[in-house]
């Protein structure tokens, strides 16, 4: 029976190692990763415009396997350069908006619902960027901005738009081309 208990807490002590090593390695894997989403989209940075990265009916792309009824476009920020406005006009066609951190994760959505007028306006920025914004603020006249908070300084929005019947994939890859991304500078 000695043998055989050895033989239990040696295997045990093997399969708890194991599990350990690959939990952590799972977890450790986005932080590791090389070429992750926000690489794919970091030459966005500059541009003014959301950069189609799939378009609706499969065409080339990154994306492992992309929806032919979305048109899909990004933008990368980065706030230590200021604030970044998003402004997105909305149409027949849903439109949705997920802000991600650049080390994984979704930290706000909205989709089309909470437009106004037709009309979505965004700016992301850093909590001391928002404190200042506040600082700046006339309290006669409040700022009708939705402001959200970044976790982290980089990151990309993703923009999707659906387009249900091939006749309004070209409506929905020019309303994800529309969407604007720019950086307000700091002052």
């Amino acid at each position: 029976m000695r043998g055989f208990g050895r033989f239990m807490i040696a295997t045990l002590c093997g399969l708890v190692l194991a599990a350990g090593v690959h939990i952590i390695s799972i977890l450790a894997m986005p932080y590791l990763a090389e070429d992750d989403a926000f690489a794919k989209v970091q030459p966005t940075l500059t541009a003014e415009k959301a950069q189609i990265i799939s378009a609706p009916g499969g065409a080339n792309t990154w994306m492992p396997r992309p929806d032919p009824a979305v048109a899909v476009a990004a933008c990368a920020f980065d706030l230590r350069n200021g604030p970044m406005r998003i402004s997105a006009q909305t149409g027949p066609n849903l439109l949705s908006l997920s802000f991600h951190r650049e080390s994984g994760g979704v930290f706000f959505a909205v989709t089309d619902r909470a437009a106004v007028r037709g009309e979505l306006e965004i700016v992301a920025m850093t909590a001391r960027q928002l404190d200042e914004a506040r600082a700046a603020e006339d309290e006669n006249e409040p700022s009708r901005d939705v402001r959200i908070v970044a976790p982290e300084q980089q990151g990309f929005l993703i923009v999707r738009v659906a387009a249900p019947t091939p006749s309004q994939r070209p409506q929905a890859e020019e309303a994800v081309k529309a969407v604007s991304c720019i950086t307000e500078q700091a002052e």
